[in-house]
């Protein structure tokens, strides 16, 4: 999964896109000025693959980033205080809607993240305090998101709210044991993946008591812990590998293929569209795989089910108002 710069597709990103190992494209701040201008950026990027899976991070709160004409979202925490599942079921859903609409696929969302106090890149983003709330929020946020056809991916992978460092800008640690993840951080991915979550998405932690490699690096994590333990069938995509806590495993194709290997789906190569190029051309034509298509296949959006009229639709005004109610108290 790559990336763009701006508003519209230059020559060298048209060449990317048409790259047979290209499966998707992650659209950020930058590439949005207003509704009918990204919903003609998505529909020329379809124009040339339109098997290509169209994402965005739109979590709400510091997380959103298409702003004016989208509603605003409140961040993650502030549902627990209310803990009203029925306004977090519809904020999913009107959030999913509003992106079906413009033509994305699927947002990263929802952080299944325990906050633990000492998390700045986590804090806010996360439904709780602790694993039932979180489980409980962000498993109703889920649920409208499927309502209005647009399916979910859980992230960090086995949690990223227990240590302090920012993987952007650095590799985090976190010490503890198996035991202790599993009676806490790995309880809402365990939730969500037996209520049929489709995607998760792995922390570039380390878990040194666990394994030696960042989670979206570590067949143990993957193979073992998520495939095997929890059961997940969904797909699995890596963090961004651009990322300074993807650092360690060397340069841009090293990140891929370790990612890859150890059972990611789908990698993201984003902020580089130099080290995009020489992960795709690493790649080359990927053999076909019937699993990771079917698994990846499971993330395409379901434009049918969003309202033909949806700002005039009872549910997306009613929950608008409360969710403005919210924000401003």
């Amino acid at each position: 999964m790559i990336d763009i710069e701006g508003l519209s597709i230059t020559q060298d990103e048209h060449l990317r896109l048409e790259h047979p190992a290209t499966g998707g494209v992650i659209l950020f701040g930058r590439n949005y000025a207003s509704p009918s201008q990204i919903r003609a950026l998505i529909a020329s990027i379809r124009a040339i693959r339109p098997s290509l899976l169209m994402a965005v991070d739109h979590e709400g709160g510091r997380v959103q980033r298409f702003r004016d004409g989208f509603t605003t979202l409140p961040a993650a925490a502030n549902y627990e205080r209310l803990d009203d599942l029925q306004l977090v079921e519809d904020a999913g859903w009107v959030m999913a809607s509003e992106c079906l609409a413009v033509g994305i696929d699927f947002s990263f969302a929802p952080v299944l993240d325990v906050e633990s106090g000492i998390s700045q890149v986590i804090g806010d983003r996360a439904f709780g305090r602790d694993p039932a709330t979180v489980s409980r929020l962000a498993g109703a946020f889920v649920r409208g998101m499927r309502d209005a056809g647009m399916a979910a991916v859980g992230k960090h992978f086995p949690g990223h709210g227990g240590v302090i460092e920012d993987s952007h800008l650095a590799l985090p640690v976190d010490h503890r044991t198996l035991n202790e993840l599993e009676d806490w951080d790995l309880l809402p991915f365990a939730d969500l993946i037996t209520a049929g979550i489709e995607g998760i998405m792995p922390a570039h932690v380390i878990y040194d008591a666990v394994d030696a490699q960042p989670a979206g690096f570590s067949s143990y994590w993957i193979q073992t812990v998520l495939r095997g333990q929890l059961g997940f069938k969904g797909a699995i995509f890596s963090d961004d590998l651009s990322m300074e806590g993807a650092a360690f495993a060397g340069g841009p194709i090293d990140r891929a293929m370790l990612a890859l290997e150890a059972g990611c789906d789908m990698v993201l190569v984003c902020n580089a569209p130099r080290s995009a190029e020489a992960v795709l051309e690493a790649l080359g034509s990927p053999s076909p795989d019937d699993l990771k298509g079917g698994r990846l296949d499971r993330l395409r959006g379901h434009r049918s089910r969003v309202p033909e009229d949806l700002f005039n639709h009872p549910r997306w005004q009613s929950t608008v108002q409360r969710l403005q109610s919210l924000s401003d108290h």
